[in-house]
Parts: structure tokens; C-alpha cells; sequence
């Protein structure tokens, strides 16, 4: 995940933590309900922590908990009972906690009485609030102690805290209950088989005492903002019928969990863009939220031109090297309202990624291609030629023709790729490789931002600029397979290190090159060898680093661990270099993977063998929801579909190569241009109805932007 440092990461979140999320606003508690400070649990909303302790008992006992389900990303139902106090095994007293997150905290607290008897309950729920910042929270280390106090009023509770010149509030209502510093206390008398029940909100104080963020639901309203919310997601986004059921729910909850990580941007509410991940990356990323709403442009094409526009408003304009900003450069993270002495690099904005500024430039040909209207596209042209004059400026500092990086300071990254963990990048003997390094990846995504920028520019008639960087796609493919390319083993080395030298881990890296096509064919039936070897592919997807290296740890963040995305990424590159049981083989046993997690796909998972364990084995801090994640499912199931769109090349291609177990495929409200169209795929015949005027349906694979690119160029040369 972006923004990972494994040495300062926080723990274990508890066993069996519950997550809940809703746009920049998450919870973590225990599986009872309950927000315990001994773990990094909490109610975050805009990065801070408004509650650090909701502890609920029942005559003085705990909740032993029974059930925790979530109904939404946003809502989970709790179930526990009641301790009796006479020895007996059972107790009669039941208790449900209904939770919402939204901007701020609602839980409905039932507890129900299952005794023939009457019982006399003393309910109290007792309070925390310290205003740690989300980096405090995660990496375990609380920097700041708050001047509080405490205000009690009838039927609430607001607590303040100031440090230096920042005031943060948060507002408890509790109707009913008396009232103290630290707890709401309730008596309550409930008849036999009866019940008793109260709502308690949370809302962080936004103007000042008194004034609080809307969070409980409109009068005469059924429905919470969340639902609405919910609701206008799914009015506009494919409705999925498949003949594999499971396959079905977990591409649901893929919707789901993208509608529930959509955040707006502060500046402009009409944009929505999509964050990381729950619970710790809530916020817009670079990386994650490019691949992610490129993976999602089936879903929802707006996702991906909101990230892009949000990215290129906070593009880099000045060298900073505390930030590692840079003129044209795209930003890794950015943080709503943290302490900037505690973000990376010291800023809340922070740029020190290496590969986010070229997949901004692939992602916006991405979206030109899906009909957005050319004004729109053209406003963003000049962002991706900064984009690209940073590419040769600064990425390539050294002028060898690759992009490498190397921190600016010491408190940020150290590895800047997508595997920025400190040791995700080594050599075959578990060394760690020293910067500069030029990551195999990276100058696959640089390549297909040239061949997308040329493109675009061939489609506007600027021929000198598609010409020029056609030529700047075709030298850098060269020189990538002779210089990564290790024939003696058979694989591309991960990177090139400081000194020039192959750094020949063999890695999962090497397989996003053949989504972007800048392998040579004739090298690509061996790194396809590698990747589903034995060595590489744990039976549940192909592992980041390969069981044979000497860093590998099943265990690890990034070495040795298997990424739902990157295996879609790979899975993608092996439809397009024509290897379709493989991807198949991949799809197959990620979408399976799905299962034992409710059809959500976690952030990562350990790599050990499906030999070994008969189900995967979880990674204990992995985000869930997170978004690449949860925008995997959807690209595994349309690359095998081959379903993709050109709107100025004509319309929508399609020729499906699905496993028979996955069924038929209906879809209905799919985006394409400005129109919605239905999709069918029935016996492996696919076919399309309600196409807009001027669109076609073209069985086989959509034109690369690489083979029109080399089109344009030969009949200029000819």
C-alpha cells in the first residue's frame, strides 16, 4: 500500500476487528463493538480520531460477543450477551449495537430480555476522545497531548481539545442517560421477553462549541445520508447478472466497496475521486487511486477523470525537497487534516512516488478513450505534457534514458514504486538494492505514457508532438529488453540499482510490462514460465517475490506476499500477449480466494501454498476495504471478457474467453459514451444492445494504443 513504512506500521488491529468506512470518514472496533485504546481502534473522520473509547457494559460486565456483520461498508450489526452472574452458562440478556458511520458516529444499542423474569439493567457506555492525528494512531507513537475539557449538558456531552493554536470539539448525544465526564449511564427495567433501546450519536465539532457535522437522518426520512448516498451509486453504476453466483457476490461487494471509498475533494465537492483504503489510507493516493479507477472504468469512467482532475490541480510546480516536490510532478499522498510535522516528507501533501506522474498521463488516454467530451480531455492535455517534461527532467536525472528515484530526505520513502516498503526491492540473494533504482515497471508505465500521450496527439492532428514521442516509445522499448532483460536467467531483473547493475530478484514486477506491451514477444513465453512456476504462483496468485530468493517471506508485505491488483495487472498483460489459460488460471483462484472472505478481496494476503493451507492465509494489518483491491474482481472478469472501448475508434469491443464455470453474463446500465447499453454473453457469444448513435459492437480484442501508434507513425514514414 502507498505510504507504508514496515518499520513504523501499527500492530494487529485485534481479533476479528470490525472496519467500517464512508468516503473520509472510518471506524475499527472489536468484534464485540467496543473501541479500545490498547489496540488502533477508533471513529476517524478527516484523518483525525474523534473517538478512541466506546465501551458499552451491562451491570458492569463486558459484552461477550456473538455475531458481527456488516450490512453496508458503512453499517455493521453487533450481537453480544450478558455474563450472568449466577455460574450459569446462558444469559438471557441479549444486546444489539447498530452502527452507521457517516460524518461522525450513530449506534442504536437494543438489549433484549429473553427471561420469562423482569430484569433491572444498569447500561453504561463509557467515552474517549484524544484527537490523534491518523499517523499517530498507526504508527502507535502519540505525539501530541491536548489541553481538554469537558463540558456536560442535559443529554450530551462535548469534549474540546487545543493544541498550540488547533481546536478540534466532538459532540455526544445521548437522550435519557445521566450524564457524567466519561460515561452516559442508563437504568433501565425490561419486561420479560421485552426490550429496551436508545440511539447515541457522535459528531466532530466543525465551527466552533455547539456546531457539529449532519449526520442523523432527515425528518420524516427513512433513509440515512449513507443510503441516499448508496443508493444514487448504484443508480448509475452496471447492474451484473452471472451464471456463478459466488463470482456475482464478489463483484457486487466490489461495487459496494468502491461506492463506500469514493471521497470528494475539499476544493471541489462536484468531483469525486477514490481513496486508498480502510483503515488507514482514507485519502487520496497517486497510485492507488490512477490503478484503481482505471480498473473501475467498466463501472464508472467519471471516477477516473475526478482522480485526474483532483491530481492535476496538486500537481508539483516548485522543487521542495522536504516534500519531494517537483515542477510536473503527480503527488503520492495528500492528508486532509493532520499535523504537517508528522506526515511523510513533513508536508500533507507529499510527491515522493516515482511512478504515479507517468500513469497519470495513461490513465487520462484511458479516459479520453471512454467519451468524455474533448473540451474536457483537452483541458488536461497541458498537465500531461508537464507530467512528461518531468519524466525527462527530473525522472531521468542522470540522462540514461530510465526513470529512477532516490529520496530527497530522510523522512521519506525509501523505495517508491508500488512496493515501497524499506526492503521491497532486492537482489536474488536477499541484498537490498541502492539508489538511484530504475524499476522494471516503472519504465513500462513510462513507455505507455508516451505511446498514450502520442496517441492523443495523433487523434488532435498534432503530428510533430506524436511523432516525437512515438520515437521517444520505440528507443525506450529497445533499450528496456537489452538492458533488464537477463537472458541467462530467463526473467527481467526487478531493476537497475545505483551502479547500473541487474538487481536479479525475481519479482512480480516484471508482469505489469505485459499489460503496457514494452516485452518483446519473443521474451514472453519465458517471464510467463516464471511467473506461473511453482516458485512464483502460490495457487492462489502469483507471489511478489519468488519462493527461491533469499529475501522471500511468505509472511512479508512485499516479498513473497500475493496482491489481488498485481495479479490483476499480470493477468490483464497475459490476455494481451495471449495467454489465456494462464490468465484464466489466475482469475480463477483469486475470485475463489474471494470467498473465504465474505467476496471481499483483502489488500494482500500471505503467500504461502494452497499445498500448505487449505485456505489463504489473511495478512494481519492488510486494508480492507481497499480500493485496488476491490477494483480487481472487476478487471480479472472484463480482461477475460476483452471488453474494452475506443468511443473516436468507433465504440465497444468485446471477444470473451470465460471459463464455463463463470456462466452467462447479463449486464445492464453499463457507461459507454454518453449513453447506457446492455451486455450479454451467453455460450461464450457475446453481443451488445443500446449502443448510442455513431457506436458500434466489433467482436475481438480493441486496437492497442501501441499498435496505432506504430500505424500512425508508418504511414507518416511511408
Amino acid at each position: 500500500m502507498a505510504g507504508w513504512n514496515a518499520d513504523t506500521a501499527a500492530g494487529p488491529l485485534g481479533p476479528g476487528s470490525v472496519t467500517l468506512v464512508e468516503g473520509s470518514s472510518f471506524c475499527i472496533s472489536l468484534p464485540n463493538g467496543d473501541i479500545h485504546q490498547d489496540y488502533p481502534h477508533g471513529l476517524f473522520v478527516q484523518d483525525t480520531r474523534i473517538l478512541s473509547g466506546w465501551m458499552l457494559t451491562i451491570n458492569g460486565q463486558s459484552l461477550e460477543p456473538l455475531a458481527a456483520e456488516t450490512k453496508e461498508p458503512y453499517r455493521a450489526l453487533f450481537a453480544g450477551r450478558v455474563a450472568r452472574s449466577d455460574g450459569y452458562a446462558d444469559s438471557p440478556l441479549i444486546v444489539e449495537r447498530l452502527r452507521e458511520v457517516g460524518a461522525g458516529l450513530e449506534e442504536k444499542v437494543t438489549v433484549r430480555n429473553c427471561s420469562p423474569q423482569p430484569a433491572e439493567c444498569v447500561i453504561s457506555l463509557r467515552v474517549e476522545s484524544d484527537f490523534a492525528d491518523l499517523f499517530e494512531v498507526k504508527e502507535a507513537r502519540i505525539h501530541r497531548h491536548w489541553d481538554e475539557t469537558r463540558k456536560v449538558e442535559a443529554n450530551g456531552l462535548t469534549i474540546s481539545g487545543v493544541w498550540q493554536a488547533i481546536r478540534k470539539g466532538v459532540r455526544f448525544e445521548a437522550p435519557g442517560a445521566v450524564v457524567a465526564s466519561e460515561t452516559f449511564t442508563y437504568q433501565a427495567f425490561i419486561a420479560p421477553r421485552g426490550a429496551w433501546s436508545t440511539i447515541i450519536t457522535v459528531r466532530p465539532v466543525v465551527d466552533g462549541p455547539g456546531s457539529a457535522a449532519s449526520l442523523v437522518h432527515a425528518e420524516g426520512d427513512e433513509l440515512s445520508p449513507r443510503d441516499r448516498r448508496r443508493q444514487e451509486w448504484v443508480a448509475k453504476i452496471p447492474v451484473l447478472r452471472m451464471g456463478n453466483r459466488s463470482i456475482e457476490r464478489t463483484l457486487r461487494r466490489s461495487y459496494d466497496d468502491l461506492g463506500a471509498l469514493r471521497i470528494e475533494d475539499p476544493n471541489h465537492p462536484e468531483r469525486v475521486v477514490v481513496a486508498a483504503g480502510a483503515p488507514w489510507f482514507m485519502t487520496l493516493f497517486g497510485r492507488d487511486s490512477l490503478w484503481a479507477s482505471e480498473m473501475a472504468l467498466p463501472v464508472d469512467p467519471s471516477l477516473a477523470l475526478g482522480t485526474l482532475q483532483t491530481l492535476a490541480d496538486r500537481q508539483g510546480r516548485v522543487v521542495d525537497p522536504m516534500s519531494e516536490e517537483e515542477p510536473g510532478k503527480i503527488l503520492h499522498e495528500v492528508r486532509l487534516d493532520v499535523s504537517s510535522a508528522l506526515a511523510l516528507g513533513g508536508k500533507t501533501t507529499y510527491y515522493g512516488s516515482v511512478d504515479a506522474t507517468p500513469l497519470f498521463v495513461d490513465v487520462l488516454g484511458a479516459v479520453s478513450r471512454w467519451g468524455f467530451a474533448k473540451e474536457t480531455i483537452a483541458k488536461m492535455l497541458p498537465h500531461a505534457d508537464r507530467a512528461l517534461d518531468w519524466i525527462r527532467d527530473y525522472g531521468d536525472k542522470d540522462g540514461d534514458g530510465f526513470v529512477e528515484y532516490e529520496r530527497l530526505n530522510d523522512q521519506g520513502l525509501i523505495n517508491q514504486g508500488w512496493k515501497d516498503s524499506w526492503d521491497g526491492v532486492n537482489f536474488a540473494d536477499g541484498r537490498l538494492a541502492e539508489p538511484p533504482i530504475a524499476l522494471c515497471e516503472v519504465q513500462a508505465y513510462v513507455y505507455a505514457a508516451f505511446t498514450a500521450r502520442a496517441w492523443m496527439a495523433y487523434d488532435t492532428g498534432d503530428v510533430s508532438l506524436a511523432d516525437e514521442l512515438a520515437d521517444r516509445a520505440a528507443k525506450l522499448k529497445k533499450q528496456f529488453n537489452e538492458q533488464f532483460w537477463m537472458p541467462e536467467r530467463g526473467y527481467y531483473a526487478i531493476a537497475l540499482d545505483g551502479m547500473k547493475r541487474h538487481v536479479d530478484a525475481c519479482a512480480s514486477n516484471m508482469g505489469h510490462g505485459l499489460l503496457f506491451g514494452i516485452i518483446d514477444k519473443d521474451k514472453a513465453p519465458l517471464v510467463v514460465e516464471r511467473l506461473m512456476s511453482p516458485e512464483m504462483f502460490s495457487g492462489w496468485g502469483v507471489r511478489t517475490l519468488a519462493s527461491d530468493m533469499g529475501a522471500y517471506n511468505p509472511a512479508s508485505y512485499h516479498n513473497g506476499s500475493v496482491w489481488p491488483h498485481d495479479n490483476a495487472i499480470i493477468q490483464a498483460g497475459l490476455m494481451r500477449y495471449g495467454f489465456v489459460a494462464e490468465a484464466q488460471r489466475i482469475s480463477t483462484a483469486l475470485l475463489e480466494a474471494a470467498e473465504y472472505s465474505g467476496g471481499r478481496l483483502p489488500e494482500l494476503f500471505c503467500g504461502f501454498g494452497r499445498d500448505q493451507f487449505s485456505e489463504p492465509v489473511p495478512y494481519p494489518t492488510a486494508c480492507s476495504p481497499q480500493a485496488w483491491a476491490a477494483t480487481t474482481p472487476i478487471m480479472l472478469v472484463t480482461s477475460l471478457m476483452r471488453y474494452d472501448a475506443h468511443i473516436s475508434r468507433g465504440g465497444l469491443w468485446m471477444d470473451p474467453a470465460l471459463p464455463d464455470s463463470y456462466g452467462d453474463v447479463h449486464i445492464t446500465n453499463a457507461p459507454l459514451g454518453r449513453g447506457r447499453i446492455t451486455v450479454d454473453i451467453a455460450n461464450s457469444v457475446p453481443s451488445a444492445q443500446g449502443l448510442p448513435e455513431g457506436l458500434a459492437f466489433h467482436r475481438g480484442h480493441r486496437p492497442w494504443i501501441t499498435e496505432l501508434v506504430e500505424e500512425a507513425d508508418q504511414r507518416r514514414k511511408t
